[in-house]
């Protein structure tokens, strides 16, 4: 029997020195993995080229989290005071066989909306009653008014200082407010001194009442086992702040570290589906009720702009270089809860503009030499940025929110639609009193708070948990699987004091 040695020993020349040539190493591999004079350097430390990659954090800064049992969280939020509608004006209306002093050829106005537009408004619930004195505003002027007739939508008004008020027929053109009231002597609360037996009716407080829903996320890593046996090390650095040599497993950090980022976009992002949309017919979610609000979650960006306030600038997409924004804003800001210290949380180039407005605004500083602290030295740094500033009664504090700067995230999809892109967000500091209609109280919550599953039996806030074989053995599965999920939603309250920057 002959014995062979096809491929021979390679590189097995001996050296007469102690020194790794071509020719005195075995090479044992039949490719080109060890096929070099020397091994490469490893060089064991991580380059982090793109800093910080976690954009959450906005949400622990300006809200809180609290636990829920339920499927959906309803809230409700208290309504204006005062009786503020839109409608449209007709002469020659008709006083419906009452005796409302009308003479049949009266002003009446036809109620459309209240004054917020809010859906699910009923026109005919509105709480003009007759005797009332109320302002008729539109583009004729504006006039006061005393009620004479209400019928439904319909409302009859006779003018204090002119006949009839013109026609105004555009719809949601006129504006009608409730001043006060007027009566005769002896009069009682009926539809016209006394001459019918309809009572004038109270008018109760209302209120809105909104909810939203939580949604359901999962991720999980994977490593085989033989993977798992194979050890090496690295020196790393994880988002967590974990630094040192480990066991090189960080695809597992930043699985996790990339599913926190999901969570908090998810809270930002999301938004409920319309009925018969494409959603709601999908398979993808299991066995779901159709119709609109059962699949995704309301998130803060779709919540404000349903239900809040945007700006898109003076004068272009970013238009933060002087006042005439904020001189806006805070106009809006009077007509909603006119809170006064607000968190603005913007992309680069809108804080950017914020600080030159405000550079600006010192006379003293001509080309900059006094840019930013007022009492530069040579010998100190200049300071050309600003974390905050007060105009009126309002106090703005700013901060840039790396979610829209992020070439990853909504920085990149604003680079590729600046004409819908989101400069940032103006959230009101503090907290706001809502009743709860699971507990049956009122209580006092930041305006922005997360709501996540959770139970003495299952917290499903953020789990995690491992099967498999490798470590402890779970399964047959030949790999270990880290899995993370969370069940949650955001609830936006007040949100007409929010403000989106487009």
């Amino acid at each position: 029997m002959a014995i062979s040695n096809p491929g021979g020993l390679l590189n097995s020349v001996p050296a007469s020195q102690k020194q790794a040539l071509a020719t005195n190493y075995l090479d044992l591999s039949t490719n080109a993995g060890w096929g070099q004079q020397y091994l490469p350097d490893l060089m064991e430390k991580e380059a982090e080229v793109f800093g910080p990659r976690t954009i959450s954090g906005f949400l622990s800064q300006v809200g809180a989290e609290e636990a829920m049992t339920a499927d959906q969280v309803i809230w409700s939020e208290q309504g204006r005071l005062h009786l503020s509608y839109k409608g449209k004006i007709a002469t020659g209306g008709d006083d419906a066989g009452a005796d409302s002093g009308g003479g049949g050829n009266t002003s009446q106005l036809t109620i459309e909306s209240d004054i917020d537009e809010t859906s699910g408004f009923v026109a005919a619930d509105h709480g003009i009653r007759v005797n009332d004195t109320v302002i008729v505003s539109n583009s004729a002027g504006v006039f006061k008014c005393l009620v004479t007739l209400v019928n439904g939508v319909l409302v009859n008004v006779a003018p204090y200082g002119q006949a009839n008020l013109a026609d105004n027929t555009t719809s949601k053109g006129t504006t009608i407010l409730v001043y006060g009231s007027e009566f005769g002597k002896g009069d009682s609360y009926y539809t016209a001194a006394g001459a019918s037996t309809t009572t004038r009716g109270a008018n109760e407080p209302t209120f809105k009442s909104f909810s939203n829903k939580p949604i359901i996320m999962k991720d999980y890593y994977e490593v085989s086992g033989s993977d798992a046996s194979r050890i090496g090390w690295v020196e790393i650095a994880s988002e967590q702040g974990a630094a040192g040599y480990m066991w090189y497993l960080k695809a597992e950090s930043d699985t996790r570290a990339r599913f926190n980022d999901y969570i908090e976009m998810s809270m930002l992002e999301s938004e409920l589906n319309v009925a018969s949309s494409t959603a709601d017919s999908s398979t993808v979610l299991g066995d779901l009720t159709a119709g609109a609000g059962t699949v995704g979650t309301q998130g803060l960006f779709a919540a404000i702009e349903s239900r809040g306030n945007i700006t898109t600038g003076v004068t272009g997409v970013n238009a933060s270089t002087d006042l005439a924004e904020f001189d806006a804003i805070l106009a809006e800001f009077d007509k909603q809860g006119a809170i006064e210290e607000n968190m603005m949380f913007v992309n680069r180039a809108t804080s950017l503009a914020m600080d030159d407005m405000l550079a600006a605004m010192n006379s003293y500083g001509a080309g900059g030499t006094s840019y930013g602290v007022f009492n530069n030295s040579e010998d100190m740094a200049l300071n050309l940025g600003f974390s905050g500033f007060r105009r009126g009664s309002y106090d703005f504090y700013k901060s840039d929110f790396r979610y829209l700067n992020d070439k990853a995230t909504r920085g990149g999809i604003n680079d590729a639609s600046s004409a819908n892109a989101i400069r940032g967000v103006v959230i009101p500091a503090g907290t706001s009193t809502v009743y709860d209609q699971q507990l049956g109280s009122n209580l006092k919550r930041p305006f922005l708070h997360v709501r996540y599953r959770a139970s003495q039996t299952d917290d499903r806030r953020m789990k995690s948990w491992v099967t498999g074989s490798v470590g402890a053995a779970t399964s047959a599965l030949d790999a270990m699987q880290l899995h993370f999920l969370t069940e949650r939603c955001l609830i936006t309250q007040g949100a007409n004091n929010f403000m989106l920057m487009k």
